[in-house]
């Protein structure tokens, strides 16, 4: 796995766009893909990725509009798969706000009650403006390199964008796995290079959840 992660760091990318071949989610739920195919001599990952891109206006509640704003950018199994996808993309930085990047493995919705996510949590790491560009890349390379050292257990990981301040987040399939959520808290800190002091927010798609569901009931 060293010489993934060292492939993945060596290769060089580019500034352009999101690829204007994307496919929304209910789309993919019904019109299957082709499989994934694997180039020989690719650098081959341990799992095959998904990425999404979302943009909603503010205000939209998640369950009226989350899932038709999602849009699949590109899939890949292999590091060079993986750097011709995001070298096209614009830098999570340079998005305006209330847009996302969701990479997430193969079969995974980078939604909270999709059977793999709904007994899981996520990780979140609010972040400055100007730093998200920089901590994404980071993560995700982490992510694809196997540094979290935890198996199955990472979902997959998010950027957000937003007017004041953005985040990253790593999602993984089990909240009540205290070693594992410790173990993922602690890589993230050394990958992004966090002072020690930095405060990390743990939370549990099920509470997400709840409070989605409180937020409706009180407006309506």
């Amino acid at each position: 796995m060293t010489n993934t992660l060292e492939a993945l760091k060596n290769n060089g990318f580019g500034d352009d766009d999101i690829d204007n071949g994307s496919r929304d989610l209910q789309n993919t739920d019904k019109v299957p893909l082709v499989p994934l195919e694997i180039p020989p001599g690719d650098h081959k990952l341990q799992y095959t990725y998904w990425l999404w891109f979302s943009k909603r206006s503010p205000g939209k509640q998640y369950t009226q509009s989350y899932d038709q704003n999602l849009k699949l950018v590109g899939r890949f199994g292999s590091v060079e798969q993986f750097w011709s996808i995001y070298s096209h993309l614009v830098r999570p930085s340079e998005l305006q706000s209330h847009c996302d990047f969701h990479l997430f493995k193969t079969g995974i919705k980078p939604m909270w009650e999709d059977e793999a996510n709904k007994l899981g949590g996520k990780w979140i790491v609010r972040l400055r403006k100007g730093l998200a560009s920089r901590c994404w890349e980071n993560l995700i390379l982490a992510m694809l390199g196997e540094q979290f050292m935890v198996g199955e257990e990472i979902c997959g990981a998010v950027v957000s964008i937003r007017f004041q301040e953005d985040s990253i987040s790593v999602w993984n399939k089990t909240a009540s796995d205290q070693g594992t959520t410790t173990r993922i808290r602690d890589t993230l800190r050394r990958v992004l290079n966090m002072p020690p002091n930095t405060i990390l927010e743990y939370k549990s798609h099920n509470d997400s959840l709840k409070s989605v569901l409180t937020t409706v009931s009180v407006k309506s």
